[in-house]
C-alpha cells in the first residue's frame, strides 16, 4: 500500500452552501483536461494554505459526485466547530475561481458492485461517499436503499440529487427532531436484510453513528465481509492488552540511522518530527493514512481506521499517528 504523490491544479467553479454549516465545492483542471478518473467511495487529499508562517494543511475529503462524471469532483465540507483550521479555510477562505491543490483520488471504501442489495447508511457529512454509491448503483441499474440521518432536515445536503425521479422509493431521511414514524430504526432494517448473503452493507458517518449500525449489523449476524465503513472522525483508540503491558518500546528510522524512545501516551509520529524526521501527517487519528509506514521489523499495535484487517494482520504498514508496537523494537523504513 503506498500513498499517491501526484497533485493536481484544480479551479473552483461552485462554492454553495447547500445544508446548514456545508458547503458544496465544484472542482476542475485548470488546465481544462479531464480529471482522473475514480470509483464511488474515493476520496482526495485537499492542499489548503495554512496561517501565515505555517505548514499547509492537508484533509482529506470524499467525492460526492457521480463517478461518471470525469469534468469535476465535488466534495462536501462540514464547518467544525473544533476545526484546527481545514473547514474554516474551505468555508470562509475560497472562492469561485480560487485555485486549489489536490491529489488524484484514492479508494479504501470501495463499492461491491456485484451484490443483489445494498444498505446504505449516512449519518451527517457522511453522506458525501455514500451519495456516489447511491449515484453508481442508480446508473447501473443495482438494487439499494439509502437511509440519511441527520439532526434535523436543514442539515441534510445534496437533496436536490436524492429527490430526483428516479430515486423514489429507495431514499429515506431521517430527522432525530422528526416524528417516531421516520426514525432511523436500524435493528428493524438490519433484521430484515441480513439473511441474504448477498446484501452489503455501507456506513459513513461520525463515530457514535457508525458504532451504533455496526453493533446492531453484528447482533443481527452480519457477517463482516459485507459489512462496508469508513469513519469521517477518529473511531475510539483500542489499545491491546499486550501493547499496554509493553511500555515504552524503541523506533529505529533505518534509512537515517536514528533511534528513539517511544512513551505509551506519546505519538510515534510527533516523536519522531521533533527529532528531525519528516512524516506527513493530516488527521492524526489514523483515519486518511497520509503518514503511512512501511515495517521493516517488528509488529505494530495498529490503532488506525484507514487499513483492512488484512492488511494490518500483514504487518507490512502502520499509520505512525496513532499506533502503537507489540514488541520492544521496531525498525520503520524511513
Amino acid at each position: 500500500m503506498t500513498q499517491s504523490a501526484a497533485k493536481i491544479t484544480t479551479r473552483v467553479t461552485a462554492h454553495d452552501v447547500v445544508a446548514t454549516d456545508i458547503v458544496r465545492l465544484s472542482l476542475e483542471a485548470a488546465d481544462g483536461k479531464a480529471l482522473p478518473e475514480f470509483t464511488a467511495g474515493a476520496h482526495i487529499d485537499v492542499f489548503l494554505p495554512g496561517k501565515p508562517g505555517e505548514a499547509e494543511i492537508i484533509r482529506q475529503y470524499s467525492l460526492a459526485n457521480d463517478p461518471s462524471e470525469s469534468h469535476r469532483y465535488v466534495i462536501g465540507v462540514l464547518r467544525e466547530p473544533a476545526s484546527r483550521g481545514g473547514s474554516v479555510a474551505v468555508h470562509d477562505h475560497l472562492s469561485v475561481g480560487a485555485a486549489l491543490t489536490i491529489s488524484a483520488p484514492r479508494n479504501a471504501f470501495p463499492l461491491n458492485e456485484k451484490a443483489s442489495h445494498h444498505i446504505l447508511c449516512a449519518g451527517g457529512i457522511g453522506i458525501t461517499p455514500i451519495l456516489a454509491m447511491a449515484q453508481r448503483l442508480q446508473s447501473i441499474g443495482r438494487s439499494f436503499e439509502l437511509h440519511y440521518c441527520v439532526r434535523s432536515a436543514d442539515r441534510a445536503a445534496f437533496m436536490e440529487v436524492l429527490r430526483q425521479p428516479g430515486y423514489d422509493g429507495k431514499i429515506f431521511l431521517h430527522c432525530d427532531d422528526g416524528d417516531d414514524g421516520q426514525k432511523f430504526k436500524a435493528e428493524k432494517l438490519l433484521a430484515r436484510t441480513a439473511p441474504a448473503t448477498s446484501n452489503h452493507l455501507y456506513c459513513c458517518g461520525p463515530s457514535g453513528f457508525m458504532n451504533f449500525v455496526l453493533t446492531t449489523a453484528r447482533d443481527k449476524k452480519w457477517p463482516e465481509e459485507r459489512i462496508h465503513v469508513e469513519y469521517f472522525g477518529a473511531k475510539p483508540v483500542e489499545v491491546t492488552a499486550a501493547a499496554a503491558n509493553l511500555g515504552a518500546f524503541k523506533v529505529i528510522a533505518k534509512k537515517s540511522g536514528k533511534e528513539f524512545m517511544i512513551k505509551p501516551d506519546q505519538s510515534i509520529a510527533r516523536v519522531l518530527i521533533k527529532g528531525g524526521i519528516p512524516i506527513p501527517t493530516s488527521c492524526e487519528n489514523g483515519i486518511c493514512g497520509t503518514c503511512l509506514t512501511k515495517v521493516i521489523e517488528g509488529r505494530p499495535d495498529h490503532r488506525d481506521s484507514f487499513q483492512t484487517d488484512k492488511e494490518k494482520a500483514a504487518n507490512n504498514y502502520m499509520t505512525v499517528c496513532c499506533s502503537g508496537a507489540l514488541d520492544p523494537v521496531l525498525v520503520l523504513d524511513i
